[in-house]
């Protein structure tokens, strides 16, 4: 039945009747029923770690809009935590681990990639959600790449400057290479239980690769999603994979030349330069600015075909957000963002 998910079909670049459609973090702040639920949990990694809620919030936006796949409810940093830098989520303040690696000695001592025996909550999470969920949309399973997982490990929390991160690439790129190996073999086994589990295509968020220079972009982050990449396809030949660095606009034909299938593309980039660029080798996820859904509903309808036009008639397009939507947003504003789509 998935062999006719317009989602599937335009991630195999194959013709389909109208653009698909989905949101980066659909299920989560702006809906008032995502609410109810992560406080009945009590806290956010609760959520993440029952998956009964975890099926729950994943399946709320699909009730309430006419989306064309729904992503499996987790979070990028499950792997760290299984890892045991003791992950915990601040209020106001985002992720914090209780460990992070500040010696050489801390990265030799990480498990490697029995740590996803750990994870067995997503996984479960994943199998629920797919039994529940319409038999005829695809469900996306994910991870963060590895330089994005190893800078919440090295700094510890959110920031904006990455100190630690850059001290490790420039006077530790040994040890900081044993780091992203380590996590890529776990990213490959994390992405292939998903998949095991129902996950019908994965998707790589390497949120601060655009923190790069082009040469430590080239060392650090892009070979390490291309092993992920080519590993899974040599497993799973038929689930599309969709690889996504925030800021990498200047890297889409190195990543195009990854063997992935599609490529996430944010709100700074050209979509008519992008789909000339690659749109030939790769479908293409995106890419209106989340700061659209707080405009008015004409400004709305405007912009989202400015994105189909840029585009282009050819196969090839998931619209979707340049990056996750924010808790500001209005959920009618969805709504009317997906019915401009659908038109």
């Amino acid at each position: 039945m998935l062999e006719k998910s317009l989602f599937i079909r335009a991630l195999r670049r194959q013709p389909v009747s109208r653009t698909p459609v989905w949101i980066m973090r659909q299920a989560g702040r702006y809906l008032p029923e995502y609410l109810a639920v992560r406080k009945q949990a009590g806290d956010f990694m609760t959520l993440c770690r029952t998956p009964e809620l975890a099926c729950e919030v994943t399946l709320q936006p699909l009730r309430r809009f006419e989306l064309d796949a729904a992503i499996l409810f987790s979070d990028i940093l499950t792997i760290p935590d299984a890892m045991g830098l003791g992950l915990s989520f601040v209020e106001h303040e985002g992720p914090k681990f209780a460990n992070p690696i500040r010696d050489v000695s801390m990265i030799e001592r990480l498990p490697g990639a029995d740590c996803i025996e750990d994870l067995r909550y997503v996984f479960d999470a994943a199998k629920l959600i797919r039994q529940n969920m319409p038999a005829d949309l695809p469900l996306i399973g994910f991870s963060g790449s590895p330089w994005t997982l190893a800078c919440y490990m090295l700094e510890g929390q959110s920031t904006r400057e990455f100190k630690h991160a850059f001290k490790w690439a420039y006077d530790e790129p040994l040890a900081l290479h044993l780091l992203l190996n380590k996590l890529t073999d776990a990213v490959i086994v994390y992405l292939g239980q998903q998949i095991e589990a129902g996950v019908n295509a994965v998707m790589l968020f390497d949120t601060w690769g655009g923190v790069l220079t082009p040469e430590l972009y080239q060392t650090f982050s892009l070979p390490y999603m291309a092993k992920i990449v080519q590993a899974l396809k040599a497993k799973y030949p038929t689930i599309p994979s969709i690889m996504f660095t925030k800021g990498g606009g200047q890297w889409l034909d190195a990543m195009a030349n990854t063997g992935v299938d599609a490529l996430g593309v944010d709100w700074t980039c050209d979509m008519a330069y992008v789909s000339r660029l690659v749109g030939h080798k790769v479908a293409l996820q995106g890419n209106l600015n989340p700061a659209v859904l707080r405009a008015t509903p004409a400004v709305i309808r405007e912009e989202v075909k400015k994105v189909l036009s840029a585009f282009g008639s050819g196969p090839g397009h998931i619209f979707n957000l340049g990056h996750g939507i924010t808790p500001d947003v209005p959920p009618d504003n969805v709504a009317v963002m997906i019915e401009a789509v659908r038109a």
